[in-house]
């Protein structure tokens, strides 16, 4: 590793309180990678006459474990249970519910309120609201990323063109953004899922032709700045291609600007399709999103559990990401220095903690 990049890595660390964010932020994040083996209808692991099976990585039928059907086994049947229990023994995850599993066992009314069996309750179809958060933050953060990775490929790219070259091609360019930009991105969503029913990867390439035009601006100016450097006219007079100029001598500089916009974007990626849930235009139906549990909030004003939970884990994961977005711009903030840091990390602390 570079000094400069020991450095920044020293900067990052030094905010105490972006740095910790980053690692509850991942930790929180691989747990959701691994819901099915906390929240499921399935079991992680059971065995049947001596045989072990893995349900939770592939399907049985319902006749493999005694049944007639040929469809997969319903593992919350009583006589599929009775099977298991009576020839092997079976482990099942910390919450037996996925997020669209029905809890036929619970007395109305619906929704139902946290309790020992469902620890956040349910919500109006009476699932279970703690499962359905889980898998929510795992699809809304892996939503994120792949926008804020496309959006940023494209964004650098189009950025990078503009200001590299400058002229007509900067003005086309940036007329062609400002036209983009103006177009209203909620009614061709509304026009677009009129069309066709929109799934993540249909709704990941329409946002994704809107959600590139923040770097823009960014790498553009990096660009026009970087161009006239000593460097960049030396590897030009030395007969170096301008796709290697751009790739080699140009790019890092003008990434050092982008990565700190990154967990931002991210930020903004998740509460658009959070509100696009919401109304109506994003995920299908049958897909946990935090976005359809805020409707079933609204829609459940008496159940304050539902708008409590949703809130609360929405709030932590925003605020996380900013934390960690100040910690990234901070480390590659070339006038900060690492005392500076430390300072102002301890002084942090000393505000926030009582009696100091």
């Amino acid at each position: 590793m570079s000094p400069l990049n020991q450095r920044r890595l020293a900067m990052f660390k030094a905010n105490r309180r972006g740095y910790f964010s980053f690692w509850i932020f991942l930790g929180l994040f691989v747990l959701s990678l691994f819901g099915e083996f906390i929240a499921n209808d399935k079991p992680i692991v059971f065995s049947y006459h001596g045989d072990l099976f893995f349900p939770v990585m592939v399907s049985y039928t319902d006749r493999e474990l005694g049944g007639v059907l040929a469809t997969e086994a319903d593992y919350r049947d009583p006589f599929i249970r009775k099977q298991i229990e009576s020839n092997g023994w079976s482990i099942w995850p910390l919450v037996p519910f996925a997020y669209d599993t029905i809890d036929w066992d619970l007395q109305p009314p619906y929704p139902a309120p946290p309790s020992g069996r469902p620890w956040l309750g349910t919500d109006g179809l009476s699932t279970d609201t703690f499962a359905i958060l889980l898998y929510a933050f795992r699809l809304s953060v892996l939503f994120g990323l792949s926008l804020t990775l496309i959006s940023s490929l494209i964004g650098v790219t189009v950025g990078a063109l503009q200001g590299y070259f400058g002229g007509l091609t900067d003005l086309i360019g940036q007329r062609v953004v400002e036209i983009w930009a103006g177009l209203p991105i909620l009614f061709v969503l509304i026009i677009l899922a009129s069309v066709v029913e929109p799934n993540f990867f249909w709704l990941l390439a329409i946002l994704s032709l809107f959600s590139w035009m923040a770097l823009v601006g960014v790498v553009r100016a990096e660009f026009l700045r970087a161009r006239n450097f000593e460097f960049v006219r030396a590897a030009r007079a030395l007969g170096v291609s301008d796709l290697t100029i751009m790739r080699r001598h140009v790019l890092p500089n003008a990434m050092v600007a982008t990565l700190t916009y990154l967990p931002f974007i991210l930020n903004g990626s998740i509460t658009t399709l959070t509100a696009l849930d919401f109304l109506g235009f994003g995920l299908p139906l049958e897909s946990p999103s935090f976005g359809r549990l805020l409707s079933q909030a609204k829609a459940n004003l008496h159940a304050p559990w539902i708008g409590i939970s949703v809130f609360m884990t929405l709030a932590t994961m925003l605020t996380l990401l900013i934390f960690v977005g100040e910690a990234v711009r901070d480390a590659f903030d070339p006038r900060r220095t690492l005392k500076g840091a430390l300072d102002e990390s301890s002084t942090d602390l000393m505000e926030s903690s009582p009696g100091v």
